[in-house]
């Protein structure tokens, strides 16, 4: 059996990722310093696994200055 990989992660696997609080997702989204999350149900909102990988490459690139 194949496993899939994720397309959307919550507060708490994007905290785990990058080993913050899982409050800080949500303060770098509400300061324009990280994507915004996407609502998929009512009681469900995560960020698209897409948008955390262009936000990398993103950073990554502004290293430079």
């Amino acid at each position: 059996m194949t496993h899939q990989k994720p397309t959307h992660l919550s507060d708490k696997q994007i905290a785990d990722l990058y080993n913050v609080h899982p409050k800080t997702p949500w303060r770098w989204a509400r300061e324009g310093k990280f994507p915004k999350p996407i609502k998929l149900t009512s009681g469900c909102t995560r960020w698209r696994v897409a948008d955390l990988e262009a936000w990398e490459v993103e950073r990554e690139g502004g290293h430079d200055a």
